[in-house]
């Protein structure tokens, strides 16, 4: 810490500011990210485990339902992209 403390005593006002802008940004995307390792839970898996047979299946297509429409938007997201950037490459190269 004490080598961590000396180092950024040496740096530049603007090479703080980016350290400290970096881990500020570290902690604002990794922070709601925490909420989802609550999902494997001893508590929730008990819950789930625990019911019929059918309440799992019902469960795991839930799970499968609710993870279609964000697969969906990627996939039509990334098609668009690749589409797009084929597009305008194409159109660059026909001007040259």
């Amino acid at each position: 810490m004490k080598r961590f403390r000396a180092k950024l005593a040496d740096c530049t006002p603007r090479a703080r500011r980016a350290l400290l802008s970096a881990i500020l940004l570290a902690f604002v995307i990794g922070f709601p990210s925490a909420s989802a390792f609550a999902q494997g839970c001893a508590m929730c898996y008990a819950t789930a485990k625990a019911t019929p047979k059918d309440g799992q299946r019902a469960i795991n297509r839930g799970i499968i339902v609710m993870l279609l429409p964000p697969i969906g938007a990627m996939t039509f997201g990334l098609t668009a992209a690749f589409r797009y950037g084929r597009k305008r490459d194409q159109e660059t190269d026909d001007r040259n």
